[in-house]
């Protein structure tokens, strides 16, 4: 379960970056992913980390975007589409719209986090891993 004691308002969370967000947003998504596997597989490092590689690629974060876009309330619609629509340079050989759809969701994330909405993160990461 995420903690976040030094949470800010959903306005001070505003005020960052869509791509500071989405910074913040990776790092949680990897350790929501990390603990999920830790907690419900009992495999060698090496096995957790390929597993993780499942859930944390653009890819993925893409795919899962399509299950939770019609449960996002206006506001993280909004945070969602920000990150999306933002400058984010993908890598070599990942198609923009995949990478720009998993900035959006990593922006999202970000967002929830820093606005102290941990519930809504383990519920949302919940519909799009279950």
């Amino acid at each position: 379960m995420l903690l976040n004691d030094n949470a800010v308002s959903p306005a001070e969370a505003s005020q960052q970056s869509a791509l500071t967000l989405a910074y913040l947003g990776d790092a949680v998504y990897e350790l929501l992913v990390r603990e999920k596997l830790v907690i419900h597989s009992h495999k060698t490092n090496g096995k957790l980390h390929f597993e993780a590689t499942r859930f944390v690629s653009a890819k993925a974060q893409s795919e899962f975007v399509e299950k939770i876009l019609g449960t996002l309330t206006p506001e993280e619609l909004s945070v969602y589409k920000r990150g999306r629509n933002s400058d984010a340079v993908p890598p070599k050989n990942t198609d923009v719209a995949v990478y720009k759809r998993a900035t959006g969701l990593e922006t999202l994330f970000g967002y929830l986090y820093l606005s102290g909405r941990m519930e809504r993160i383990e519920e949302l990461f919940e519909l799009m891993v279950n």
